[in-house]
């Protein structure tokens, strides 16, 4: 994704706005988990979610009457009842999410939909700018989100160490300031961060963002990068193990999902050295003491997060160090991220409901009384917790190619050999009964160009897919080399495809 410019210190002028929000509907105050349930079963306000895929929010539509999910790409080729994805029609080559959206809204075919269902809904976005905000107000969409200009202000690594500070929440020692080469690196923060460092820039996915630097020629790789920016931060290199953790903004205070383990940079899955590629839920996957504390920065990072205007959904990558053990605010995702799909299926959020309902009930003009302390408790509690792992598969191979077959969205078995086969047809994780099913969704189908970086898909199982030292597991390689040799490819032959746009440019950025 294109870099964008840092943004400039915004006033806080919101917390009260979120504390006192006013019922706007004729609905009655809703008391707990029940009262909510059938809000949203009876709900009669469309609702959209408008994003390159449905695969962030797969389910929600299970729960809300009257959520649809409005597409660029068609996973499930037409199968799905609740995705919408218009004729696609000529446009610019798109450099980002936020422009898929804006071309989606802008089109005919979505224009006519989102009329057709009625006025006053309400969208929901994975990423958004200025100008989708004014295309869904023209739709006369409330988005069901905090302002394009706060989630921007608050996803650079800079402001959220500073968040992080406000909160009580430590970062792995770092210092924050513009660095103009390595001589000036050295210069700057050799005494108090020794000479390997971590340096990122304030804005974009860590996989291509994150720099792992110990000597000038490693400096010189990044170096037009750094040194454009006004401001980076520079962290000492620790040996560290990643893990991710959401949560929710709520009038009532914050509610806090689980962690879970995060898989980083594995060359079967991704390019990037420092690219995430997916994620596990289970019991014992840190020690107790460390899931504790994740919880309790995760809390107080949520409620500073109140105070600094923000409400909804987000999550928090933690580096845990693997030497002493402490735990260090990684970066902050103002927004649902790729593994809110995990998040929002697994046992604890099935026995009461999946985080992004409690988002989503902040933007519905609705008072409601709830027990947050009552509910972390029970999401705590291992009882609650079952085991999932997802992987999010790239394309590794720097060669572009043209695929010819791309295996279908649904369920996927494997047999005792490792081999994998397409079992039947379903939208999302549910039917996975046992370790040797797993939902696969597919995102680069026929005719798509497939080029280094390109997301080919995910596959989500029951399960570990790492082992305790947190390498892939057996059953892992197995998945991901069944499921990439489905894809059939022939030579790309510039000349032969030079449309006004492209569908496989979408894997061009973080899509997920």
């Amino acid at each position: 994704m294109c870099l964008e410019v840092y943004a400039p210190v915004l006033k806080v002028r919101h917390s009260k706005t979120i504390l006192n929000m006013k019922n706007t509907t004729d609905q009655p105050g809703l008391n707990g988990l029940s009262d909510i349930r059938r809000f949203f079963y009876k709900n009669e306000t469309p609702i959209y979610f408008v994003s390159p895929t449905n695969f962030n929010l797969l389910g929600i539509d299970e729960w809300v009457k009257g959520f649809k999910y409005i597409c660029y790409i068609d996973c499930f080729d037409g199968q799905h009842p609740n995705v919408f994805v218009p004729t696609e029609i000529p446009h610019d080559l798109f450099q980002s999410i936020e422009e898929i959206n804006n071309y989606l809204l802008e089109h005919k075919e979505v224009v006519d939909y989102v009329n057709k269902r009625g006025p006053g809904g309400k969208v929901a976005f994975l990423m958004f700018d200025d100008k989708t905000e004014e295309l869904a107000e023209e739709l006369d969409l409330h988005v069901a989100f905090p302002k394009a200009s706060l989630r921007n202000h608050m996803d650079s690594k800079v402001i959220t160490t500073q968040v992080g500070e406000k909160a009580g929440v430590p970062s792995v020692p770092n210092k924050l300031l513009p660095i103009k080469s390595w001589q000036d690196l050295l210069d700057k923060c050799s005494a108090e961060l020794g000479t390997d460092y971590v340096v990122q820039l304030p804005y974009g996915d860590s996989g291509n963002t994150t720099f792992f630097i110990a000597s000038e020629e490693d400096f010189n790789n990044y170096a037009d990068r750094i040194i454009a920016e006004k401001e980076v931060k520079v962290m000492k290199r620790i040996n560290c193990r990643g893990s991710a953790i959401e949560a929710c903004v709520t009038r009532h205070g914050t509610i806090v999902a689980p962690l879970m383990t995060e898989l980083i940079g594995f060359k079967e899955l991704t390019p990037y050295k420092g690219g995430w590629c997916g994620n596990e839920i289970l019991v014992g996957a840190f020690p107790e003491a460390i899931e504790t504390k994740a919880r309790k920065y995760t809390e107080a990072f949520g409620n500073q997060l109140r105070e600094e205007g923000y409400k909804g959904y987000f999550e928090l990558d933690f580096l845990i160090d693997v030497d002493n053990d402490e735990l260090y605010l990684g970066e902050l995702n103002p927004r649902i991220t790729g593994a809110s799909s995990i998040t929002n299926h697994a046992c604890f959020a099935l026995a009461d409901m999946p985080l992004f309902l409690f988002h989503l009930l902040e933007f519905m003009g609705v008072d409601y009384e709830l027990d947050i302390d009552e509910i972390n408790a029970r999401w705590s509690n291992p009882d609650y917790i079952d085991s999932w792992s997802q992987l999010v598969i790239k394309q590794t191979d720097p060669n572009m190619d043209v695929l010819v077959d791309a295996p279908a969205s649904g369920i996927w078995t494997m047999e005792r050999d490792g081999s994998v086969h397409y079992s039947r047809f379903d939208t999302h994780r549910r039917a996975v009964e046992n370790e040797w099913e797993a939902f696969f969704l597919r995102i680069m189908k026929p005719g798509d160009i497939r080029y280094k970086g390109a997301d080919l898909g995910i596959l989500v199982t029951r399960g570990r897919l790492m082992t305790p030292d947190f390498k892939l597991n057996s059953r892992a390689h197995a998945w991901i080399s069944g499921i990439k040799s489905k894809f059939v490819a022939k030579p790309y032959i510039p000349e032969m495809y030079q449309p006004t746009y492209q569908k496989a440019e979408v894997g061009a950025f973080k899509m997920l």
